[in-house]
């Protein structure tokens, strides 16, 4: 499994079929190869990304775990269009406590950034991405200054609200509130498009947001064209219900906001009807 979703089994000859003919259609606008992490899996995915970009020019997006810029390099060379290699916790603490040390795992929080940034000297500011998942126990300023850190570095975040599974060590922590997730959808669009950043923003004592450092003009503009609360990822990403179930909430829309889903939107945010 993979977030909420489980994945069925293809053998790759069958996939790269596929793949070519919804090409030829233009079906598909992107594919996202996402990788577990095992000795051989740079190898492995070198060649499969070298495999999808000989049977379609399709842009290739590849989410992983690279223990060194060789390996990044190595993705780059097979014709790899961006690379995403995820942080998921927004502080050093809680990175450390869920994939870390303490919780006995491979990373380190300096080594990501350390990664993020090999990346973009490869790849370039704009084609690298990391996911940022919201629920944790970060605050929303917490999260908002790491939004902040990697735009500044060229990095793209991506938003996933929290999504407990069953038989994981988190199965009992509840999904974060959809009004903390609006209140950070919109600072992230707001950073991305250059009109504030998170110097500007207030918070109050508890790290709740309190003024996105922008006129309420502009605020409004920006949440009418319902752009923040779209699934974010690389271009033409959607991952409809990857976080959240048909019946709502709706945390990532992987489509248009209808006026309703707006009107919606507004009312979590605290915002009077436009």
């Amino acid at each position: 499994m993979l977030s909420r979703v489980s994945w069925p089994v293809f053998p790759t000859e069958i996939m790269l079929r596929g793949l070519e003919t919804v090409a030829k259609d233009d079906k598909v606008k992107r594919v996202c190869v996402q990788a577990l992490n095992y000795p051989q899996v740079f190898k492995h995915l070198s060649a499969l990304v070298l495999a999808i970009d000989q049977c379609t020019k399709i842009p290739i997006s590849v989410s992983c775990q690279p223990p060194n810029r060789k390996s990044i390099k190595l993705l780059d060379e097979a014709n790899a269009e961006r690379i995403g290699i995820p942080l998921d916790a927004v502080t050093k603490e809680l990175f450390d406590k869920i994939k870390g040390k303490s919780a006995g795992g491979l990373y380190g929080w300096e080594k990501q950034f350390e990664l993020l940034n090999e990346a973009v000297g490869i790849f370039g500011k704009g084609k690298v991405s990391t996911h940022l998942i919201i629920g944790l126990g970060e605050t929303e300023e917490e999260s908002i200054a790491i939004i902040q850190r990697c735009a500044d570095m060229g990095v793209l975040s991506g938003l996933f609200a929290f999504t407990p599974i069953s038989g994981t060590t988190l199965e009992k922590k509840c999904q974060p509130s959809i009004e903390v997730y609006r209140r950070i959808q919109l600072a992230r669009y707001l950073i991305l498009q250059k009109l504030t950043k998170f110097e500007n923003m207030r918070f109050d004592g508890e790290g709740r947001i309190e003024d996105f450092g922008v006129n309420k003009q502009a605020l409004m503009k920006s949440i009418q064209t319902g752009k923040a609360f779209r699934t974010s990822g690389c271009p033409d990403c959607n991952r409809p219900y990857y976080n959240e179930k048909p019946s709502g909430p709706i945390y990532n829309f992987p489509r248009e906001l209808t006026e309703k889903e707006l009107s919606e939107v507004r009312k979590q945010l605290g915002m009077n009807e436009a």
